[in-house]
């Protein structure tokens, strides 16, 4: 018989997969106000490339990869839905998805890979070669991205089955992603002038922008991923606003102890780092628990951003340090936070998991753990390599000559800027000038 899926699930996921799109230009003017101005706008570029080529990849394997129930691999899916195949048909579904289309859930999933694989250019910014980025996009979607999404949320995935939890991309978004910018932040090396030169935000309007656009979107991201209209997705949401919220006012009281100012950059870091440390939790944990996870998240992240200068690696939009950190530390106290009664509030829709030391499940947290050294050393290390083999390829250098990268990514990589006064060299200026003063004598 025909599948009746449910209406109201149908229409609120597309929802959720359109706001979840809209982080990721967020996340392109997040990063772009953080840079320097002569290099703003191809960060912008490879937040775009990322939602071109993922989407490609997804439907192209990616989602089958990912998601194919019929393989009984514990590491990664088949290829049951590659290039679209078996998603429209009448009896099409996925046993973890029952009230969604196949495509529905796809193009949810797909906004997860998009926004994962943008994230990663926090680290290497101001330095990359634009042109690589598409390659390197591609290949580390399907060798990192959907081997570490499987294992957190297939069916058959092997940390799913060993009951790590992880709601909405505590370890397949956040970690995989900052563990990445961290091996490309290595792999490339220092910025040019660093520890010499001031690397201040250009624009920090731009930086707001982005932020309200991540707020925004993340409600898609978290809410979404209850996988219907139901209560737990309402408890999601308000656990991701509450835990948001909690994250920027904390990360501006530590800098206000440290300079007596309230720092605008500051709340939008811990903001974010609010954002993503209840992301492995929204589903599981009550809203108490999100305000603490929202505050410890960003405390640890704060602190966590110094650490870049001491060990001698140039994360240059500290993608390591809110994302990667923030990860790992969502993720261990949603192992502690975690309760079964969150899980009920879906209505039976999705897989039953235990809760954590709230719960008595005193072994959660060594499940959490796991997760997270799995994630952070399988996108490390593949990372890594990646771009290695690819710096080695005639065409795809990774990174730009001295003199481009003095003169800007944008102008050198695009041929192209965010504002026309970065184009004037000083000498133009100085002409301009003149030109000016000779017009008014």
């Amino acid at each position: 018989d025909e599948i009746q899926f449910n209406t109201g699930d149908v229409g609120f996921i597309i929802i959720c997969a359109g706001l979840v799109w809209f982080m990721t230009p967020g996340l392109g003017y997040f990063y772009s106000g953080m840079a320097r101005s002569k290099s703003a706008l191809s960060l912008i570029m490879v937040c775009f490339l990322a939602i071109a080529v993922v989407s490609i990849q997804w439907w192209m394997f990616g989602f089958s990869l990912t998601f194919s129930e019929t393989s009984g691999n514990p590491l990664i899916g088949n290829f049951k839905y590659a290039f679209g195949h078996h998603m429209n048909g009448p009896k099409d579904v996925l046993p973890i998805v029952p009230n969604l289309p196949i495509s529905v859930f796809s193009i949810f999933q797909m906004m997860f890979a998009i926004i994962t694989a943008g994230l990663i250019f926090g680290g290497p910014a101001e330095r990359m070669r634009v042109l690589p980025t598409i390659v390197f996009i591609f290949i580390w979607t399907t060798v990192v991205y959907d081997p570490i999404a499987y294992w957190s949320w297939s069916e058959n995935g092997w940390l799913r089955k060993l009951g790590s939890l992880d709601f909405a991309g505590g370890t397949p978004v956040h970690i995989a992603s900052g563990a990445a910018g961290l091996a490309y932040s290595i792999v490339l090396g220092k910025r040019q002038g660093l520890g010499k030169e001031k690397f201040k935000p250009h624009n920090l309007s731009n930086v707001f922008l982005g932020t309200a656009l991540l707020w925004f979107g993340w409600f898609g991201f978290n809410a979404g991923s209850a996988l219907g209209a139901n209560a737990r997705a309402g408890m999601a949401l308000l656990t991701t606003n509450l835990s948001t919220a909690v994250g920027g006012i904390t990360w501006v009281l530590i800098d206000y102890h440290r300079e007596k100012k309230l720092s605008a950059l500051g709340f939008c870091s811990g903001a974010v780092a609010g954002l993503v440390g209840i992301t492995p939790g929204a589903g599981f944990v009550s809203p108490c628990p999100a305000a603490a996870i929202g505050l410890i998240t960003a405390t640890v992240c704060n602190f966590g951003c110094k650490i870049k200068g001491k060990i001698g690696i140039d994360d240059a939009l500290d993608v390591f340090g809110v994302h990667c950190l923030g990860g790992i530390t969502g993720n261990l106290l949603t192992g502690i936070f975690a309760q079964k009664y969150i899980q009920d509030l879906d209505g039976g829709y999705s897989y039953k998991e235990q809760g954590g030391w709230l719960d008595g499940s005193w072994n959660q947290l060594l499940y959490q753990f796991i997760g997270c050294v799995a994630g952070f050393f399988w996108s490390f290390c593949i990372t890594f390599c990646l771009l290695k083999v690819l710096d080695y390829i005639p065409g795809l250098n990774i990174r730009v000559e001295r003199e481009a990268e003095v003169y800007g990514i944008d102008q050198s990589e695009m041929g192209e800027v965010a504002y026309d006064y970065v184009s004037y060299s000083q000498a133009d200026i100085m002409n301009m000038a003149s030109a000016v003063s000779i017009t008014n004598n």
